[in-house]
């Protein structure tokens, strides 16, 4: 699933970050998802089946909190950038 999870949130990051007016504004979602992805059960199931040598089960789905990091999403002024 981990896989299909990174596929599903590019995707939405890309149409999200369409309208942001600054590159930082995908800087600060990209390290939300990754800040969530470090805390999800598949990161510890990718390890174990790593070190067991088999086959990874993850039991998070793509869209389980996608929409929670991409709606709260409001857009900031950052310095430097243009009115």
């Amino acid at each position: 699933m981990g896989r299909r999870r990174s596929v599903a949130m590019t995707r939405s990051m890309i149409w999200t970050m369409l309208g942001a007016g600054h590159p930082m504004e995908g800087h600060i979602l990209d390290s939300r998802e990754l800040a969530a992805r470090a805390a999800s059960q598949d990161l510890g199931e990718g390890i174990f089946a790593f070190r067991e040598k088999r086959a990874p089960v993850f039991p998070d789905r793509p869209g389980d909190d996608i929409a929670s990091l991409l709606y709260d999403w409001a857009p900031r002024r950052f310095p430097g950038e243009a009115p």
